[in-house]
């Protein structure tokens, strides 16, 4: 299975559509998604991805004291980690709270803002990807800004045409616009995270870059294809062809950590998901993810989440302690 595909599929990213701004210039604002924006998909998020979708127009964007970013026209801008950002016409004015600005249609349907000083119109649609599971695995691995084009590269056409149309229909007030709008936003997201590794350097390290090397990426995707699989750091190594210390020494490198501490992890947090499921015991998900002791099972899972795991389920997963794919404490 492709790595990359079976991390989304556990984290069970939801897409969302909360906001449709028109913005004249000169205008500013400051913008972040909170959770309460997220209400009617997400109960709880633990991890929320931010984007614009640029209907019409153009503006700056800047996280912190970064580099500002121009996002033009058909450009789709995500915040991986939610960062507060500011963006505007020009970033040389001051910044308004975006919150503050939020009109509530009495009719019901999506919050709008409309604001600015009367001069060139730009059109943006603000959504948010959440996952009520941490989702720090990817996120962490992402530049804090990721634009894309939906323009160009494969499916382009047809991308924007998609999220045109919902924004069409979205401004329309169409009932079931905000859905079209949340899939798309599930799918653009993998594409951009997949243009992303396509233009990482050679000697880029991390989890991202360790898909695209063909001797860690094809590891990678037999532990995740294969996870309850009673893998060794040699029955891997003899997979791809390298010695077992060679195989090691590569996939420490690139991942930052040794292969079986990066399963012990993975393993755990799949675990995590599958006791989601109230009629799976947990002796079945420690079966279910490569565990054959659950008493093992146990004292892994309280190692990592710092509870048990019928005390993490009982409290709930978006109140439990960090499950971040974090493999320091196995």
């Amino acid at each position: 299975m492709d790595p990359l595909s079976d991390v989304l599929r556990v984290v069970r990213l939801t897409g969302g559509v909360f906001l449709d701004s028109e913005f004249t210039a000169p205008w500013c604002v400051i913008s972040k998604v909170d959770p309460k924006d997220c209400w009617q998909s997400l109960a709880s998020p633990a991890q929320l991805i931010g984007f614009h979708y640029v209907v019409s127009g153009r503006f700056v964007l800047r996280v912190g004291d970064g580099a500002p970013i121009e996002v033009a026209e058909g450009h789709i801008v995500l915040l991986p980690r939610n960062d507060t950002h500011v963006l505007g016409s020009t970033l040389d004015v001051d910044a308004i709270p975006g919150d503050t600005l939020v009109q509530v249609p009495p009719a019901g349907g999506l919050p709008r803002i409309v604001h600015g000083g009367g001069g060139a119109a730009t059109r943006i649609v603000c959504g948010y990807l959440g996952s009520e599971a941490p989702f720090n695995l990817v996120t962490q691995s992402l530049p804090k800004v990721l634009a894309l084009n939906v323009r160009e590269g494969p499916g382009a056409d047809w991308i924007e045409t998609s999220f045109r149309f919902a924004a069409a229909e979205v401004e329309a007030g169409r009932v079931g616009s905000e859905t079209v709008l949340s899939r798309l936003s599930e799918l653009l997201f993998v594409e951009a995270v997949r243009r992303y590794v396509a233009t990482l350097p050679p000697d880029e390290r991390g989890w991202l870059a360790g898909l695209r090397d063909p001797v860690i990426g094809r590891a990678l995707a037999m532990l995740h294809g294969r996870i309850a699989h009673d893998w060794t750091a040699e029955s891997l190594a003899r997979e791809v062809g390298l010695s077992r210390s060679a195989f090691a020494d590569r996939f420490t490198a690139m991942i930052g950590d040794s292969p079986m501490r990066y399963l012990a992890g993975w393993r755990l947090q799949v675990a995590s998901q599958l006791m989601r499921d109230r009629e799976r015991t947990v002796a079945q998900a420690a079966f279910d993810v490569g565990y054959e002791s659950e008493a093992a099972f146990n004292r892994a899972f309280k190692r990592k989440f710092g509870v048990p795991p019928a005390t993490w389920r009982n409290k709930g997963a978006a109140q439990a302690p960090d499950a971040a794919l974090d493999t320091s404490r196995m």
